[in-house]
């Protein structure tokens, strides 16, 4: 008898229990998403140095019809490996340099040229405590759009008390007329860029390409990178024995080329010195375990070389450690 009264009992307390529970407060899902991202900034000291990275925005890379040396079924590989698909968002970065007596600025993005996706640095920077008035130096890797393009605003100097530098050669390829009319079709708007975004430094006075690579500024040094621009540098930032190398294009998808050295795009001006160039460098940041900082890996580009080796049958990404407080290195 205790059996059936129990069996009878308990499904009723239980819903005599539901009709006196409180109900659950309402959602607040309501709230609209907000689809946009934190300020594009990001900062780690070297040495005496603080750096600052900047994003200008990230934009679709159109993999399948830019990337030269590399098979569809690599690129679905490394693509997969890493978690990605396409179309696949490709970051723009540029990196700030304050020395404590001097700003110095290298790349400056896309500004207006690559649409609503992109321009965001002049925010960034504002963001991250800076104006574009305190910048003494502007140091272009090369004179892509995507990297020079936010030089300009509106047909002025965005940076405007700022001196322009960039490797001579470089500069001589893309302001040449000669060498737009017998460059590939695709590339010719770049000089029209090229001109545009230089013409208010030199109305200024404040354009000055370097003849010779080395340092230009104190703990700040050109190094020639040709092949993916006639012209192409690196910039190695040093201060009490670390070092930052900025690298520009060395790498554009990190999933590809780090696996696939010899891949090239089609923007390479000499796909052969392209990979030459990329090799080098990365031997030289492996072997120094330098810093570096990457114009497209994602934002904020910075990492560690892993040499091939074990494993390992490529060069590996290691990206720094977040650290929310930068202090002294």
């Amino acid at each position: 008898m205790a059996a059936t009264t129990t069996r009878f009992t308990l499904p009723l307390m239980a819903a005599a229990m539901l009709q006196f529970a409180p109900l659950a407060p309402p959602a607040q899902a309501g709230a609209p998403q907000v689809r946009s991202q934190a300020p594009g900034y990001y900062r780690m000291m070297l040495g005496d140095f603080e750096i600052t990275v900047l994003s200008d925005g990230t934009h679709a890379f159109p993999i399948d019809t830019v990337m030269n040396n590399i098979t569809p079924a690599q690129i679905g590989r490394g693509l997969d490996d890493a978690g990605l698909a396409q179309p696949l968002q490709g970051s723009i970065n540029a990196f700030l340099i304050n020395t404590g007596s001097r700003l110095i600025l290298v790349d400056a993005g896309a500004g207006a040229l690559y649409g609503d996706c992109c321009g965001k640095l002049l925010e960034h920077l504002r963001a991250a405590g800076y104006k574009p008035e305190q910048v003494d130096t502007v140091l272009l890797t090369h004179l892509h759009k995507d990297h020079a393009g936010g030089v300009m605003r509106q047909g002025a100097a965005a940076f405007p008390n700022a001196v322009l530098r960039m490797a001579q050669g470089e500069a001589h390829y893309w302001l040449s007329a000669s060498a737009q009319a017998a460059a590939p079709e695709f590339l010719r708007s770049f000089f029209d860029s090229a001109r545009a975004a230089v013409a208010p430094y030199q109305a200024a006075g404040r354009f000055q390409p370097y003849a010779a690579f080395g340092q230009l500024e104190p703990g700040v040094r050109a190094l020639p990178a040709p092949g993916h621009t006639p012209g192409h540098a690196a910039y190695l930032v040093e201060s009490r024995g670390r070092q930052l190398l900025v690298w520009g294009d060395i790498v554009h998808v990190a999933p590809l080329q780090f696996p696939h050295p010899e891949a090239t795009v089609k923007y390479d001006s000499d796909a052969a010195d392209a990979q030459r160039q990329r090799r080098a460098l990365l031997d030289m940041a492996a072997s120094q375990r330098m810093v570096v900082g990457a114009a497209h890996i994602a934002f904020p580009g910075l990492g560690r070389i892993g040499a091939p080796g074990g494993a390992s049958p490529g060069y590996r990404w290691l990206p720094v450690n977040y650290e929310g407080a930068p202090g002294a290195d």
